[in-house]
């Protein structure tokens, strides 16, 4: 049965245990000793989980932000080069900006 890490992280210690008492690898060697957090990098290790945690951006086109975010960028270092004070904080938050909106989007 294929486990997903958000369900591995929603069971209890002993359920875990239970999985781990079928799997042979050398990460879950003394199982019985580990408590949760540990128990549950070592299955994922023993079942190749990837342990991070992915966000999702809902109700907005992602690629296109980071896009305009990489265009303001350039134009950033374009300001500093030139040592023009009003673009570079323009750009500045315009980008500060765009990072909030990902970051408010994310579930």
């Amino acid at each position: 049965m294929a486990h997903t890490f958000e369900e591995l992280k929603g069971k209890t210690v002993a359920e875990l245990r239970e999985i781990a008492k079928g799997i042979e690898h050398e990460a879950v060697k003394g199982y019985s000793q580990l408590n949760k957090e540990h128990l549950l990098v070592a299955l994922c290790k023993a079942l190749g989980i990837d342990t991070r945690a992915h966000h999702e951006v809902k109700g907005l086109d992602k690629t296109a932000v980071k896009a305009k975010i990489r265009d303001l960028k350039k134009k950033r270092n374009d300001a500093l080069t030139a040592k023009d004070s009003t673009a570079l904080k323009l750009a500045r938050r315009r980008i500060h900006g765009l990072k909030r909106q990902l970051r408010a989007a994310m579930v």
